[in-house]
């Protein structure tokens, strides 16, 4: 009997145990909850706007930079923070985060690296400090964004020469080849045309790109035939008289050409072939072969001259003297080297072989209205010569 009161005992003591256990742990975790409502009811709520993404965050944060470093985002100096890291957590406000990103940028293929948060490619070039002109070439356009290349290729621009046919100015280019900058500038060339510079080169600043106009026309021209001049033999004629026996007359050809012009200009003419028209006629002309010869006269008005030699006051002319024809009164055409002397017929007949001191051998072939008596003129070259003769008294011999 006394053991089962023992039992009674213990059991109820065992269970007064476990009450108390119950007990205290239900303290705990209603502590627990109440303050853990309390540190939730207690967190501020701020908006983060990460890259343009919105989330709500509870947080006992007290600065932002403590705020986005609880949320594990690392902040690099390039990143845009507004407010400032310092700035004291406050319920209800808004937290903005720009993330910077490493972007490329080639400058006539050298190659240069900025962190930016900017997206459009003309704010990130303002930002790098790099300018760019309408005539340079950007692989995006300026109010484009970068996207996920984050490369911008730029070429920049420079002046050079261009010269088409006769046209010349100055144009703006990038690198390129002469092929593709002509391409660029809109100039077709023709089948001839030609380019002083090699299509495959490739062009730089200050070049002088030279395009030769080259054109091939054909064209027919009629064109005159000059007459042949043939000569006849004539002893009816005094020797140096000519009498025109057949008038020529010009003949007429169809000739075609193959021109080739540069810009414009004549630099070669062909001919492809000729058709005659009208033939030419030929010109006839008889040439006299007569010599006129003469006995001395035996009458009285050549007595004086019934010797063999005698005196005479002799002068010189030319072909081209005053009122000279340059034929003689015999037909004799004057020409240099001749020795032709002019006399008074009625002391020496013409054709009278003489000789002539200071002269030498002559015929009298010439007179003169001037030449009367014992007087000579002899024929010279020049003016000079007939300077140089002047007036002077001198023997003369009859050679007939």
């Amino acid at each position: 009997m006394s053991k089962i009161i023992s039992m009674k005992n213990l059991f109820r003591g065992s269970l007064r145990r476990k009450q108390t256990v119950v007990g205290a742990l239900s303290l705990i975790l209603f502590v627990s909850v109440v303050s853990f409502v309390v540190f939730q009811v207690t967190k501020d709520s701020v908006v983060v706007n990460a890259n343009g993404k919105e989330e709500e965050i509870l947080t006992h944060a007290n600065t932002v930079g403590d705020l986005l470093d609880s949320e594990g985002i690392v902040i690099t100096q390039y990143d845009k923070v507004s407010p400032s890291l310092n700035t004291k957590i406050v319920d209800g406000m808004t937290i903005d985060w720009e993330q910077a990103r490493e972007v490329t940028i080639s400058v006539d293929g050298s190659q240069s690296k900025v962190w930016t948060t900017e997206s459009k490619v003309k704010n990130i070039l303002e930002e790098a400090n790099i300018e760019v002109t309408e005539h340079d070439k950007v692989s995006l356009a300026l109010d484009a964004e970068v996207g996920e290349t984050n490369q911008i290729d730029i070429q920049k621009a420079f002046q050079l020469t261009l010269v088409d046919g006769l046209e010349e100015r100055q144009v703006w280019s990038t690198s390129t080849t002469v092929a593709n900058f002509l391409k660029q500038q809109g100039i077709q060339l023709n089948e001839f045309d030609r380019v002083e510079n090699g299509l495959e080169k490739v062009i730089a600043p200050e070049d002088r790109i030279t395009v030769v106009r080259v054109e091939k026309v054909t064209d027919v021209v009629e064109e005159s035939i000059d007459f042949a001049v043939e000569t006849k033999s004539d002893s009816s004629l005094l020797k140096g008289k000519e009498k025109v026996i057949t008038q020529g007359e010009a003949g007429k050809v169809a000739r075609t050409y193959e021109i080739t012009k540069k810009n414009g200009k004549v630099v070669e003419k062909v001919i492809k072939s000729e058709e005659v028209i009208q033939k030419p006629t030929t010109k006839v002309v008889a040439v006299g072969t007569k010599v006129v010869t003469a006995s001395v006269s035996r009458s009285k008005s050549s007595a004086s001259s019934s010797s063999k030699e005698f005196y005479v006051t002799a002068t010189a002319y030319t072909a081209n003297c005053s009122g000279c024809s340059g034929v003689t009164a015999t037909g004799l055409a004057l020409s240099d080297g001749m020795k032709v002397i002019a006399v008074d017929p009625s002391v020496i007949p013409l054709g009278t072989k003489v000789w002539v001191e200071g002269y030498g051998n002559a015929i009298a072939a010439d007179k003169g209205s001037a030449i009367k008596g014992n007087k000579i003129d002899v024929f010279v070259g020049s003016d000079a010569q007939a300077n140089s003769w002047g007036r002077k008294k001198v023997r003369i011999k009859i050679l007939n």
